[in-house]
C-alpha cells in the first residue's frame, strides 16, 4: 500500500512546490528589488529550453511507442499533443490580451517602476492584481496536471517538468504582487496572494488524478503525457521565447534556451535506466 502512495505524494509534492513558487516572485516584489534583464532572458529560455526538449524527445516519443502497436496509435498521440495545445490556446483566448499576465513581454512589464506605479489609481492597481492572480490560477490548473502525471510515471521527468514550470512561475508572481504592493501598500497581502495563486496547480493536480486514477494504464499516460507536451510547447512558444526576446538581451535567451536543452538532455541521460 505504500509503494502505492508514494509515487502518488512525491508528484503532488512536486505540483504544489511548482505552484507556490509564484511566493518566490511574490518576495522579489515587495522587496523592492528587480530581476537584471540578463537574468531574465537567460530564465526564460532556460525554461523554454527544458520544456521544448522534453516534449519532443521524451514525452512524445514514449507516447508514440506506447500507442505503436493500436491501429491508429500514432494518429491518437498527434490529436492529444493538439488538443494539448487548443486547450491552453483556448484559455488565452478566453482573457483579454491587453490584461493577460501570462502574456509576458518582458522584464519591464513584469517589474514596473516605483514612479509609474504610485501615479495609477489605487483602485485599479488592487483590480489589476486580484485579476492577474485569477486569470495566472486558471493559466496555472493543466500545467499542474502536467507536471504531476509526469512526475507518476517518472520521478526524473516530472522533477525536470516542475523546475521549469516554477522557473516561468516567479515573474507570474511578480506579476500579481507589484500591483497589489502599490494599491494598498500590503506586503503580506501582495506576498499571500501571490503565493496563493499557485495552490491551483496542486489543485489541478487533485482533480486530475481524483478523476483519471480509476482509469490510469500505460495507455493513458501515454495519450497524458501527449497532451502535456502540447500544452508545455505552447507556453514555450506563446510566453516563454517571446518574453526572453522582449528583454532585449537575445543572446542570453539563446544561452539559457541551449542550457536548458543541455541540462535536460544530459540529466535524462544519466538518471534515467
Amino acid at each position: 500500500m505504500d509503494a502505492q502512495i508514494s509515487p502518488v505524494l512525491f508528484a503532488f509534492a512536486l505540483s504544489l512546490a511548482a505552484g507556490l513558487s509564484t511566493g518566490i516572485g511574490g518576495l522579489i516584489a515587495i522587496s523592492g528589488k528587480q530581476l537584471s534583464r540578463k537574468m531574465f532572458s537567460a530564465a526564460m529560455g532556460f525554461s523554454a529550453g527544458v520544456m521544448i526538449y522534453i516534449s519532443f524527445v521524451e514525452l512524445l516519443d514514449d507516447a508514440f511507442l506506447e500507442l505503436a502497436p493500436f491501429e491508429y496509435g500514432k494518429w491518437y498521440v498527434l490529436a492529444a499533443f493538439f488538443g494539448g495545445i487548443a486547450l491552453i490556446a483556448i484559455i488565452d483566448k478566453l482573457v483579454p490580451e491587453e490584461e493577460n499576465p501570462h502574456e509576458m513581454l518582458g522584464i519591464d512589464k513584469v517589474i514596473e517602476d516605483d514612479l509609474v506605479c504610485e501615479a495609477r489609481n489605487k483602485k485599479k492597481m488592487m483590480r489589476t492584481g486580484i485579476f492577474a492572480a485569477v486569470v495566472i490560477a486558471i493559466h496555472n490548473f493543466p500545467e499542474g496536471m502536467a507536471s504531476f502525471f509526469s512526475a507518476l510515471s517518472n520521478p526524473t521527468l516530472g522533477i525536470s517538468i516542475a523546475f521549469a514550470i516554477a522557473i516561468h512561475n516567479i515573474p507570474e508572481g511578480i506579476s500579481i504582487a507589484v500591483p497589489l504592493r502599490y494599491a494598498d501598500g500590503s506586503k503580506k497581502k501582495a506576498f499571500g496572494v501571490a503565493l496563493l495563486s499557485g495552490l491551483s496547480e496542486p489543485i489541478g493536480a487533485i482533480i486530475g488524478y481524483a478523476i483519471l486514477a480509476p482509469f490510469i494504464t500505460e495507455t493513458i499516460l501515454a495519450i497524458i503525457f501527449a497532451v502535456v507536451a502540447g500544452i508545455m510547447v505552447y507556453i514555450s512558444v506563446d510566453e516563454l521565447i517571446p518574453a526572453a526576446e522582449a528583454s532585449g538581451e537575445h543572446h542570453h535567451s539563446i544561452f539559457g534556451f541551449v542550457a536548458g536543452m543541455a541540462v535536460m538532455a544530459v540529466s535524462l541521460f544519466m538518471f534515467q535506466a
